[in-house]
């Protein structure tokens, strides 16, 4: 194969991908079978099964059984917003945001205490083992699961006050800053690393995606005079969302 020439089967998966793309192929659309790819192209069984493949990968067709494969509807991603402002009523960010837009969103959690892995200890700056409060969300829009959260609080640290429990007590939902500020901790900066990886099973099955699906972790931690004080992975669909930061300039 020639410098710079592609694969039999990348090249047949971008012509239909294009197809997708512009419409010749609408949404709910069967995808030619197997054996009619493999006669249009002139390519092999195993050439049009790759092409299928990628295209599954990518998202734009899903497998229904005992039926074919079909192409997928394509969602329009949503913006979620993220800010450095901290909001006057004391509410989370996703709180804060929902009420702006007026949108109708809920949530779930769920907290319970453990011993912190190694990877959260290093962000925590505690040692592997040691307790803290774990806490998952699952947030909806509209009834539609749209992201994960998991977040960490060292219990040598809001362990035995009032704000041990994020979501409950008097403080409950109230956003990290204010409910630290009520045990004298001043947060005084955040850090938010955003990535990309495929999705677990377990985070697409709650999320309503499909296998192979990939999804932005957007690892965030909160510090008060350099001390981290809380630990989060949000996820969310790298499909139907997009995080944007609007910050300051000073």
């Amino acid at each position: 194969m020639a410098f710079g020439e592609q694969p039999a089967y990348l090249r047949v998966a971008s012509d239909l991908r294009e197809k997708i793309v512009n419409g010749a192929l609408p949404p709910h659309t069967r995808l030619p079978s197997q054996a009619r790819i493999r006669k249009d192209y002139g390519v092999s069984d195993t050439v049009a099964l790759e092409a299928r493949k990628v295209l599954m990968a990518e998202g734009l067709v899903e497998g229904r059984s005992g039926s074919g494969t079909y192409v997928r509807e394509r969602p329009v991603p949503r913006r979620i917003a993220r800010s450095g402002y901290r909001p006057p009523s004391g509410a989370s960010p996703f709180r804060q945001e929902q009420a702006e837009a007026g949108a109708r969103g809920t949530w779930e959690s769920r907290s319970e205490q453990g011993e912190a892995p190694p990877e959260i200890a290093v962000r925590l700056g505690i040692a592997p083992g040691d307790r803290v409060m774990r806490t998952r969300y699952v947030f909806r829009d509209g009834g539609e699961p749209m992201m994960l959260s998991t977040s960490w609080e060292a219990l040598a640290l809001t362990g035995r006050t009032p704000v041990m429990l994020p979501e409950e007590g008097p403080l409950g939902g109230c956003g990290v800053v204010e409910r630290m500020a009520a045990i004298d901790i001043v947060v005084d900066n955040v850090l938010e690393e955003v990535g990309a990886r495929p999705g677990l099973a377990e985070e697409l099955l709650a999320l309503g995606g499909v296998p192979g699906h990939v999804v932005m972790v957007l690892e965030r931690t909160y510090y008060a005079s350099g001390r981290p004080v809380e630990t989060a992975d949000v996820v969310v669909p790298a499909d139907r969302y997009r995080i944007a930061y609007h910050l300051s300039v000073k």
